[in-house]
Formats: C-alpha cells, structure tokens, sequence
C-alpha cells in the first residue's frame, strides 16, 4: 500500500504553460532575442531554469552569459506573473483534498525555482497540508537526479515501496527510475505518451479519477 504520493507540479498539478512562455518571451524581448509561442514550451521545460532559458535562446547564442542575463529579468516578471493564467487541472484540488482525507501524505516535487514551487501551491491548494514542497534549489541537483524524491522520502519516514510518483514528462520517468520508486504518468500534461514510453513508464492515467483508483490499488 502506498503512504507518500510525490506530484511534479508544471504539466502534473497544475496548467502553468501560458505564464512561463509569457515571462520567458518577456526577458527574451527585453534582449532583441526572437521569441517563441507557447505551445513550443511544452518541450522546453523540464530540466529546470536553465535549460529552459537555453533551449528559448538561438543555437549560436546559447553561453552562460546569456542564460544568467535572461535568468535575472524571467524571475522578476514571473513573481509578478506567475498565477495570471495558471490554474489547477480538472479534479487536481479534488483528488488532493481526498487523499489528504485519506491519510495519505503528499508532496511535490519540480524542476521549477522552490520559491514560485512554494508560493503557486501555497496560492492554489492551501488547504492541502504537504509533507514537502520542493522546488530547484541552489546547490541541489535537479530532476532526474535522485536527490530530491530521497530527500522527501526521508522527510517522510517511509520505504521506498510505499511511495509513488506522479509526473508527465520524460524527466519524472527517470526521476523515478533513479530512485527506484512507482511512477505513473499523467497524460493531461505537457509531454506525449511516447516520450514518456521511451523512457520506461508502463502506467498512464487520462483523468485525475483513475489516478485516485490506481493509488488506492497500489
């Protein structure tokens, strides 16, 4: 039986697609770069700030330099900006009160910087009493590292066995993989099926009632 249900949160929990392509083009503009629309931000996040800003950037001007210019006004507007158009999808805030009802415990896990991690499921699931909320931190590793399901594992006081993860992209496939833990992918996110195929996962679920059922059979 599972007890600790870890949830990416951009593309899992919540649609937050419009507001990082809207501040990511903004800081784009702000430097004469060419910017993009949002539906090619599926495949650009991820794997964190970073490669974001790498992956938005032309090939021939992708350097660290660039990507730290860019970095600097992205997180200023995104604070700004990060709830105008974000919202929960459909039965997210319902399959999370529920389970918190249950005695599950519940985290998340992302790839974006902690402190909008923190602040988006502070704003949009208050009510829901998380065992940990973690983000991209300095001087921790992202996705697909290990580290961060660990961490919260820890946290929690549980065996591996007893936690899944729930994720819709390539990158939470082989975060789980790494850190030998159940996965089950969403297909209401970013990323086709077959990315997350690929990679490895075998479990899909298409709405937020098949996953309650999957949990509960765990």
């Amino acid at each position: 039986m599972k007890k600790l249900i870890i949830f990416d949160l951009d593309g899992t929990l919540l649609d937050t697609i419009e507001d990082l392509a809207n501040s990511v083009n903004y800081a784009l503009s702000l430097h004469n770069f060419p910017t993009h629309l949002v539906s090619a931000f599926n495949f650009f996040i991820g794997n964190g700030l970073n490669k974001l800003l790498e992956r938005a950037l032309p090939e021939a001007s992708r350097n660290q330099d660039n990507i730290s210019m860019l970095k600097a006004d992205f997180i200023t507007h995104y604070y700004s900006h990060s709830d105008e158009f974000t919202k929960p999808y459909p039965g997210i805030s319902e399959l999370l009160k529920k389970l918190s009802a249950e005695g599950f415990q519940l985290a998340i896990a992302s790839n974006k910087i902690h402190q909008a991690t923190v602040d988006l499921a502070k704003r949009f699931f208050r009510e829901i009493r998380f065992t940990a909320v973690f983000g991209q931190r300095e001087g921790y590793a992202v996705k697909p590292n290990p580290a961060i399901l660990e961490e919260i594992i820890e946290i929690a006081g549980v065996q591996k066995s007893e936690v899944l993860y729930v994720g819709d992209s390539g990158v939470d496939v082989a975060t789980a993989n790494n850190t030998q833990v159940d996965f089950t992918g969403v297909l209401w996110g970013f990323r086709p099926r077959k990315e997350l195929e690929d990679v490895g996962a075998t479990r899909f679920v298409n709405t937020t009632g098949e996953l309650y059922s999957i949990i509960n059979k765990l």
